[in-house]
């Protein structure tokens, strides 16, 4: 399923995109991934989802993709992506996946080079986290809603 949330001020072409994030559910639980802790990137020391900035000619799923296996060697096959909105907000577009995988994919999981520390959080626990990323607290609320 893939919703769009325009906001009327915003003049972008949906076609182009600035990055991608994604809420992979291991079981009944979110992957989380400790942000660095360096002054000079957005949100140091937050917990975040696996994604990031667009490399020439990806597809969003193409980007994400790439993301979560370079910052958590863990491979999402695209047919477990349940949902997918494109967010507009300052004239960029990102968009944001949630995939769902069985609880066995955390063995998968190793750190890459990106990041402190990598958890498994419940939804809830994460919406309420005060060291969670504000906007991905309201992106991952609008799958949940929308469930």
């Amino acid at each position: 399923m893939s919703v769009s949330r325009r906001d009327p001020a915003d003049t972008v072409n949906a076609d182009d995109f600035d990055g991608a994030k994604m809420v992979v559910f291991i079981g009944d639980r979110i992957v989380t991934l400790l942000r660095d802790d360096i002054e000079t990137i957005p949100f140091p020391g937050f917990w975040d989802f696996p994604g990031g900035g667009r490399e020439l000619g990806e597809s969003p799923w193409d980007c994400v993709w790439r993301e979560t296996r370079e910052e958590l060697s863990l491979d999402v096959p695209e047919r477990a992506v349940v949902w997918s909105r494109q967010y507009f907000l300052h004239g960029t577009t990102r968009w944001f996946f949630v995939a769902k995988m069985a609880a066995s994919a955390e063995r998968q999981i190793a750190l890459g080079d990106e990041g402190q520390a990598w958890q498994l959080l419940w939804p809830d626990d994460y919406l309420a986290h005060p060291k969670a990323i504000p906007i991905f607290q309201t992106r991952l609320s609008d799958y949940l809603s929308d469930r």
